[in-house]
């Protein structure tokens, strides 16, 4: 009898759920019946018109080979220079690493920084990749329970009470599922505070752009350690190009070239150098920006009609995250539920906090100002 071949433990990670969602949406709209999408966190938007026109010059022009693993110089050089124009910061181009998408960069990154056996905290709830990734590579997530009293985000307090240690730190603001921010203030003392203690300061700031008061802070101009991972998926509306970037700290240029080089090569060569074109189109990106804010105050006033009516601070990013314990202890189901009877998808909460999720439901607003309004009424009207 043969014997079977060894199957890794580093794959039995949990499922990211809102993929679930998505492809029980897309049986539903494969069985003729109508779906408004709110469970993914995608623009409804494609690439624009900039970034479109010099992929067309591109393809007709040029072979499409790899490119180095740091990412193309004209990218590098642009990227830098939104940190000059955006921030006012100067990044040296040398920090600037183009990935294959931000997933890229949390790979590249977490495994430049932490060892197996390493503990890394973060806010619960949060995007679960985070976790998940982590675990792949055997390295310990420490999640911290956040509530409307931390406006979801990390505190210090909560950090001193961890015993053992933990070597990072991942913050996020604006932040999935919550769309909370952290202050300058705010941010800049976490960022003293793992500076003191010797911890690594991981900032995903996928979601800068998208905000609807204060702009959001940058690590990179409160830490010369921090590690800042972002994307051209969410504000530059190129989710399927899969391109992202990472500032990095001089001490993990090396190393995370060297993963680059052996686990991808380079991000796609397409995506980066249509990309360059991405900086220039902010007009037409702002205009997105100025419709997630209209859909935002739609569901901030609507949601409660319909029962939804213990919201997160929605500061940035496009989503909504409700309480929903008033109304059921098992989102998963409430959800399924949802889809069934009124053809609204939207994302539970397990997929961001295990322990608690089962009392929270994610709403995302980037689609058309139509179907987010069309998903309110139908809500309104399922509560009656």
């Amino acid at each position: 009898m043969s014997k079977a071949p060894k199957v890794s433990k580093r794959g039995a990670i949990p499922p990211f759920f809102v993929m679930e969602v998505m492809r029980a949406a897309a049986e539903r709209e494969a069985a003729g019946l109508e779906v408004l999408h709110m469970e993914v966190g995608q623009p409804s938007t494609g690439a624009p018109k900039g970034v479109l026109d010099g992929a067309h010059r591109m393809l007709d022009a040029d072979v499409l080979g790899y490119t180095g693993a740091l990412g193309i110089p004209a990218l590098r050089a642009a990227i830098a220079g939104w940190y000059r124009d955006r921030y006012g910061i100067d990044v040296p181009e040398r920090r600037v690493v183009v990935t294959t998408g931000s997933s890229g960069a949390f790979q590249l990154g977490f495994l430049a920084a932490f060892d197996p056996g390493d503990r890394v905290a973060m806010a619960s709830p949060s995007y679960p990749a985070y976790r998940h990734t982590l675990t792949a590579i055997g390295v310990e997530p420490v999640e911290l329970p956040t509530g409307p009293e931390h406006r979801f985000q990390p505190t210090i307090e909560l950090l001193e009470q961890l015993d053992p240690p933990i070597q990072g730190l991942i913050v996020a603001s604006p932040a999935n599922p919550t769309g909370t921010m952290l202050s300058r203030e705010e941010l800049t003392a976490l960022a003293n505070w793992c500076d003191a203690k010797g911890v690594r300061l991981v900032s995903d700031e996928i979601y800068h752009g998208l905000t609807y008061g204060p702009e959001a802070v940058t690590a990179a101009e409160v830490s010369e350690s921090a590690l800042v991972v972002n994307s051209f998926s969410k504000y530059f509306s190129m989710t399927g190009w899969r391109l992202g970037w990472m500032i990095v700290p001089d001490d993990l240029i090396r190393s995370v070239e060297c993963l680059a080089q052996n686990l991808f090569i380079s991000a796609p060569s397409l995506s980066q150098a249509a990309a360059v074109a991405a900086f220039s189109c902010t007009e037409e990106l702002d205009g997105h920006v100025a419709r997630y804010a209209r859909n935002r105050e739609l569901l901030l006033r609507e949601l409660p009609k319909a029962g939804f009516d213990k919201l997160a601070p929605a500061d940035g990013a496009f989503y909504i995250y409700a309480d929903v314990t008033e109304m059921t202890d098992d989102s998963e189901a409430f959800c399924k539920r949802i889809l069934a009877e009124t053809g609204i998808a939207c994302t539970p909460g397990v997929d961001f906090d295990p322990a608690r999720g089962l009392r929270f439901v994610r709403f995302s607003f980037a689609g058309s100002e139509e179907t987010i309004a069309e998903a309110a009424r139908r809500l309104i009207a399922w509560k009656k």
